[in-house]
C-alpha cells in the first residue's frame, strides 16, 4: 500500500511539474540574434491580365497600344515589423532593376532580414538624389552604366542622373513614321540648381498578412504592377498627344500615375 501511495505522490509531482511549466510565459518563435531572407516580387500587369510584351492594350484614352520595352528601378527598401521595428537595407545592397523582359530580375530577395512578422515594406521608384549624384565608383551593380553595366540604357549622360522608369511601344495613334512612344522618366531634383523631381516613395501595408521572416523560412510578396495605370491617373495621359516624354515638366503627371501602379497583392510563407 505505501509503495502505491508513493508511485502516486511522484506522478502527481511530476504533472504538476509538467503543467507548471507549460502555464509559464511561452518560449519566444526565433532567438533575437536569428536572421532570414524575404522575397519582393513585382508583377507588371495590364488591367486584371499579366502583361505580355507585344500585346495589345487599351489605355484610358481609348487608344491602342503595346508594350516592347519595360524597365525601372526599386531602390532603398524598408521592412517594418508588427512591433513597429523597421530594419532598413544597407544602401550599398538596395538598388535593384526590374525588366519585363528578365523574369530573375522580378524577384528581389533581401538576405540577412531579422527574424520577424513584418506588416509593411517601403521603397523608392527609382533612384534617390544622393546615389545620383555619388562618385562613379559608388555606382556599381545595377547602377553601373558602361557599355557592358547592368544599367546601359538606364541614364542621361547629357543630363547627369538615371531614367527611373523606362517603357517603349507602338501606337497606332500616334502621328509619326515608326508610331512608336518613349517614355523615360527621371529628375532627381538637380545639382546645385532646383530641377524635376520624380523620386517617388512606396508604402504597401500587407493589411492582416504577415511575411513571416525566420532562419528557415523565406516569406514571398507578391505587389502587383498595373501599367495601365502609366496613363490613368491624376492626369489621363494620351499617347497621340505626348508620344515621347522625357525630361520635360509633363513626366511629372507620368510619375504621379505610375506610383499608384504598385499595389500589395498577396504573400506565401
Amino acid at each position: 500500500m505505501f509503495n502505491i501511495f508513493k508511485k502516486t505522490v511522484i506522478v502527481l509531482t511530476a504533472a504538476a511539474f509538467v503543467t507548471a511549466c507549460s502555464s509559464s510565459d511561452p518560449q519566444p518563435e526565433f532567438a533575437a540574434t536569428d536572421k532570414g531572407a524575404i522575397v519582393l516580387e513585382f508583377d507588371n500587369y495590364a488591367g486584371s491580365n499579366d502583361l505580355k510584351l507585344g500585346t495589345n492594350y487599351k489605355n484610358a484614352a481609348g487608344e491602342d497600344f503595346n508594350i516592347d520595352l519595360l524597365q525601372y528601378y526599386i531602390s532603398n527598401i524598408k521592412l517594418k515589423d508588427e512591433k513597429g521595428n523597421v530594419y532598413t537595407v544597407p544602401q550599398d545592397q538596395s538598388y535593384f532593376l526590374v525588366k519585363e523582359a528578365d523574369k530573375t530580375s522580378q524577384e528581389i530577395k533581401i538576405e540577412n532580414v531579422p527574424a520577424g512578422n513584418y506588416t509593411e515594406v517601403t521603397f523608392t521608384i527609382g533612384v534617390d538624389s544622393l546615389r545620383n549624384a555619388s562618385d562613379i565608383s559608388k555606382r556599381t551593380g545595377v547602377l553601373d552604366i558602361g557599355v557592358e553595366g547592368a544599367g546601359k540604357g538606364m541614364y542621361w549622360s547629357w543630363n547627369s542622373g538615371y531614367i527611373f522608369f523606362k517603357m517603349e511601344g507602338v501606337s497606332p495613334q500616334i502621328n509619326s513614321a515608326d508610331k512608336r512612344y518613349r517614355y523615360h522618366i527621371g529628375g532627381f531634383g538637380g545639382y546645385s540648381s532646383k530641377t524635376i523631381n520624380n523620386v517617388k516613395t512606396k508604402t504597401l501595408s500587407f493589411g492582416k498578412d504577415k511575411a513571416m521572416v525566420r532562419k528557415d523560412k523565406t516569406p514571398q510578396v507578391h505587389t502587383i504592377v498595373d501599367i495601365l495605370k502609366v496613363f490613368n491617373g491624376t492626369t489621363n495621359v494620351s499617347l497621340a498627344t505626348n508620344p515621347t516624354v522625357m525630361f520635360s515638366p509633363f513626366s511629372v503627371n507620368v510619375a504621379n500615375n505610375y506610383v499608384e501602379a504598385f499595389q500589395y497583392h498577396h504573400l506565401h510563407n
